[in-house]
């Protein structure tokens, strides 16, 4: 194994992988209990308070990076750049939500896009960015690319399905908290093949000339 590549995917000395693995499943269905209940007329600022409401509970409010709703043109935001005040989400609209909560010490990380209506490219966006993801993950499986030929993939499966891949989230590690003292750059950087349960797939696809995009990101796991 590369000397860079076992630097970079060392973990804390209380890494306990099945810890990283419940935090995951926490994670993915917080988010979908939370995405439950968001309806049309309901405020950003409203879905965001709920998220972390529902975090709080759940003892997961703790994080290692603040949580995120996005309605309608909202999506189109980078990460961590603020939201446009005042979005209502539509009775056609798309959302995504992602959060990063640290749960008994370990690190997780979910994203996932959802629609309202039946606006049919609102909905494809929804099922295009899990068949990008889903599908870079296969080939990563089956050649062993490297974290930069994985979003060399990435993009060109988006452009194939029409869309726009945001190259400007390009993965991350996760680990015990926090996995930044051990490194903070992104998958995309990784010129070694990324080891199973370790590295976050983000994928984001903007379409091409309406104003949305979608979001999905999981753990890469075999």
């Amino acid at each position: 194994m590369e000397p860079l590549k076992i630097e970079q995917e060392r973990s804390g000395a209380r890494f306990d992988r099945a810890l990283l693995l419940e935090t995951r499943d926490r994670t993915r269905a917080l988010i979908h209990e939370v995405a439950g209940a968001i309806v049309p007329g309901m405020a950003e600022a409203d879905a965001l308070a709920l998220l972390k409401r529902t975090l709080k509970e759940r003892g997961m409010l703790r994080g290692w990076h603040a949580p995120h709703v996005r309605f309608g043109i909202n999506t189109l935001k980078q990460f961590g750049e603020p939201s446009e005040p005042g979005v209502v989400l539509g009775q056609e609209d798309i959302f995504f939500l992602d959060i990063g909560p640290v749960w008994q010490g370990h690190e997780g990380d979910a994203g996932e896009t959802f629609v309202v209506g039946r606006d049919p490219e609102m909905h494809r966006a929804a099922r295009d960015v899990k068949a990008v993801f889903d599908t870079t993950r296969t080939r990563w499986l089956a050649d062993g690319l490297s974290g930069l030929e994985l979003y060399r993939f990435a993009e060109r499966e988006a452009g194939r399905l029409g869309w726009a891949l945001n190259l400007e989230l390009g993965g991350h590690r996760l680990s015990d908290f926090p996995h930044a003292v051990v490194h903070d750059g992104a998958l995309l950087e990784a010129d070694y093949a990324p080891s199973a349960g370790l590295w976050v797939l983000e994928i984001q696809i903007r379409h091409p000339s309406r104003p949305f995009s979608a979001f999905h990101e999981d753990l890469l796991l075999q």
